[in-house]
Order: structure tokens, then C-alpha cells, then sequence
């Protein structure tokens, strides 16, 4: 008996503290020490780290998915379009911030979210080719990090598992409508040719055949490279972005070299 009382006054002077800070230890403490080491996991390259923070934390992005779930969205896209910014900030964490990895997440969460439903224009796809599409960029995320570059058409295709038309189409379903009076080239001084001034009148079928004849004369004075640009952003309504990707150029590049080009026709025309 005596054995018995000495054991439990042991049990409750070397234990009872412990439990009292266990209760006064706020519950997500614990969680936000979890996602501190996986978040040094994955800065390190560790992809399971990274599905594991993903799966933890995937109430917090189909909470925010619920805030956008009446605008003509499915909650599941929402959900999957959310899990890609998730990512991104799984990435991008900045550990000298003292902040926790749910406030750093969520302006990144809502602003994929957001910048899907903005380039969600007016003209529908179907479902299929649309979650096509979010898987695409999920895994363009993956190749990226990967091979620490914007991945070439060929490869993400490969990386995929799927056709390079067949990439591209999704790619494209999911390329924002570009306005009319979008300055072409990106110009941010805002002196460059809005795109609707190169679309050819056609309220004259005998001038927009000369236009086509002279332009297509331009265009073959131009070098392989300017013609693929040309080809890519013009005939295949391809992003820089996108046409970058393929000729293995930096949107950047594809930019200057798309401002060389239009002054080279405006002088040819």
C-alpha cells in the first residue's frame, strides 16, 4: 500500500506540470510547429513534404474556395485552383517573416483563386479541358521547380503524359480573352500599338487582300525565329509566355523581340 501512495505522488509531481503546460499550450501550436519543419523540408526539395503540407492544410483552402463558390465556378475547381497557390506559398515561404504558414498561404490562395475567375472570360470550355487545364498547371509548377526554368512545351507534355496538341489546347482554353485595345508588346510607357489597329479592315475585300499579300510578303523577309513568333502569338493565339516555352525563350525576350518585329513590319507596310 505504502508502494501504491509513494508511486502516485511521484506520477503527479514529476507529470502534473507537464499536463498543465500541455493545457495551456494553444492547440495550434503543435500544427504550426508541423508545418515549420515540413516548410523546411520542402525549401530543401522534398516533394513528399510537400503533398503531406498540402493534405494538413487542404481545409483552409476549401474554406476560401467557399467564399467564391456562386461565381459560376465548380467548388471543386475552386478547390484545386486554391491547392496551386497553396503551393506556391509552400515555395515561396519566407522564414525570416513572423508569421505562420496559414497568414502567409491565404493572400496567395485568394489571389489564384481570383485571378482564375478574372481570366475566366465570357466565352465557356468545357469541364474536362478546363480541369485539364488546372492539372497542367499544377504540374508546371512541378517541372519548374524542378528544372529551375520554364519548361518547354515538349517537356511538359512529356512530364504530363499527354500530346503536345493536346497541351496546347488545354493550355490555350485557358488563355484570357486579350482586349482590342491591349497595347501590343506590353509596352508599360503606354506608347505601344493597340492590337486592334493591326486587324485588317473588312469592309473591303479587295484591300484586305492587298494587306494580307503585302504582310505576308513582310513577314517572309523576316528571320525563322520572328516568323515563329509571329506564328506562335498570332495564327496560334499563344501567350508570350507560351511561345517562350516553346522556342525555349524567356517572355522577356519574346517581348523585345515582338516589339522589334511590328516596327519591322510598320516599316515594311
Amino acid at each position: 500500500m505504502l508502494i501504491i501512495t509513494f508511486l502516485t505522488i511521484c506520477c503527479i509531481y514529476f507529470f502534473a506540470p507537464v499536463y498543465v503546460r500541455m493545457l495551456n499550450t494553444p492547440k495550434h501550436m503543435g500544427d504550426n510547429s508541423q508545418n515549420h519543419i515540413l516548410l523546411k523540408k520542402i525549401a530543401d526539395g522534398d516533394e513528399a513534404a510537400l503533398e503531406e503540407i498540402i493534405s494538413s492544410n487542404l481545409g483552409l483552402v476549401k474554406s476560401i474556395a467557399l467564399r467564391f463558390r456562386d461565381r459560376g465556378v465548380e467548388y471543386e475547381d475552386l478547390v484545386q485552383i486554391g491547392t496551386i497557390g497553396m503551393i506556391k506559398a509552400a515555395r515561396s515561404f519566407d522564414f525570416s517573416y513572423d508569421t505562420v504558414f496559414s497568414t502567409y498561404a491565404v493572400p496567395l490562395i485568394i489571389g489564384e483563386i481570383k485571378r482564375f475567375l478574372r481570366d475566366d472570360g465570357p466565352i465557356k470550355i468545357s469541364r474536362n479541358i478546363k480541369r485539364q487545364s488546372i492539372h497542367i498547371m499544377k504540374m508546371k509548377e512541378e517541372l519548374t521547380k524542378i528544372l529551375e526554368r520554364e519548361p518547354r512545351i515538349s517537356e511538359l507534355a512529356e512530364y504530363c503524359e499527354i500530346s503536345e496538341e493536346e497541351l496546347v489546347r488545354a493550355l490555350e482554353a485557358a488563355t484570357p480573352i486579350t482586349s482590342l485595345s491591349e497595347p501590343v508588346g506590353e509596352s508599360s510607357g503606354g506608347d505601344g500599338v493597340a492590337l486592334g489597329e493591326l486587324l485588317p479592315d473588312t469592309s473591303s475585300t479587295l484591300d484586305m487582300l492587298t494587306d494580307k499579300i503585302a504582310l505576308n510578303e513582310a513577314i517572309t523577309g523576316l528571320d525563322d525565329c520572328q516568323r515563329q513568333i509571329i506564328y506562335l502569338r498570332y495564327y496560334r493565339d499563344m501567350s508570350q509566355q507560351q511561345t517562350g516555352a516553346v522556342l525555349g525563350l524567356s517572355q522577356v525576350k519574346v517581348s523585345r523581340e515582338e516589339k522589334k518585329i511590328i516596327q519591322l513590319l510598320r516599316e515594311a507596310l
